[in-house]
């Protein structure tokens, strides 16, 4: 019995992760008929149901940083999730992309101790499942822009552990990491919504990339 998620639905073998479990909502009533709660725990909101092609598909949302989301993930496996794709937000830095940016990760680095206690050393960098990436970069095209995130803790972020990257996000590197301990495919789709020298998205206008970007997770995902 998985230790933090209490599914009152059943499980896809197939899962699109969020954060935020408004955007799990928000992506239920955008990629599923008739979705039922799968899961309110912890205030983990997650969701199943078919798309309209008919494939079932869960929305899970994982909670803030790497440790909540590698818990998660953990529940996941065990219930029988074997491919996955994480839609998140993340912070654009010097050079790198624009608050609207749709970022198909290449590869995350590891640059908080998130990822060290998984028994990855700081600045590795872990890369995602290449069958699933290659789906969404086609679902996408140009669309999105392929990109190398790390993957922090806290802020404020530090030059030094960001890098070479062109964005900072809290999940993906640690959740990449499990990911292949578990042997579950992962991709990661990551939203720009902030920048440390640009104006943020409006809410109107995250709502909307976080569909896009749901839309095109769903449709790998059910192929």
């Amino acid at each position: 019995m998985p230790r933090r998620l209490r599914p009152t639905a059943a499980t896809a073998a197939a899962a699109v992760l969020v954060g935020d479990p408004g955007r799990a909502l928000l992506l239920a009533q955008e990629l599923l008929e008739q979705p039922k709660m799968s899961n309110h725990a912890r205030g983990l909101w997650g969701y199943y149901g078919n798309t309209p092609g008919g494939v079932p598909l869960t929305i899970q949302s994982t909670g803030m940083g790497g440790p909540s989301a590698v818990l998660v993930l953990d529940d996941l496996a065990e219930l029988g999730v074997r491919r996955a794709v994480r839609v998140g937000t993340c912070i654009g830095l010097e050079a790198g992309g624009s608050p609207g940016d749709l970022l198909l990760v290449g590869e995350a680095i590891a640059a908080g101790e998130s990822a060290n206690s998984l028994g990855v050393r700081a600045g590795t960098a872990l890369t995602p499942d290449r069958e699933l990436t290659d789906g969404l970069a086609a679902a996408l095209g140009d669309d999105c822009h392929p990109a190398t995130v790390a993957s922090v803790d806290a802020h404020p972020l530090t030059p030094a552990a960001v890098a070479g990257a062109a964005a900072a996000d809290m999940q993906t590197a640690p959740l990449l990491a499990r990911a292949a301990a578990l042997e579950v495919g992962l991709a990661v789709l990551l939203i720009v919504s902030e920048h440390q020298r640009q104006d943020d998205l409006t809410r109107e206008d995250l709502e909307e990339l976080e569909k896009r970007a749901g839309r095109a997770a769903g449709l790998v995902l059910s192929s």
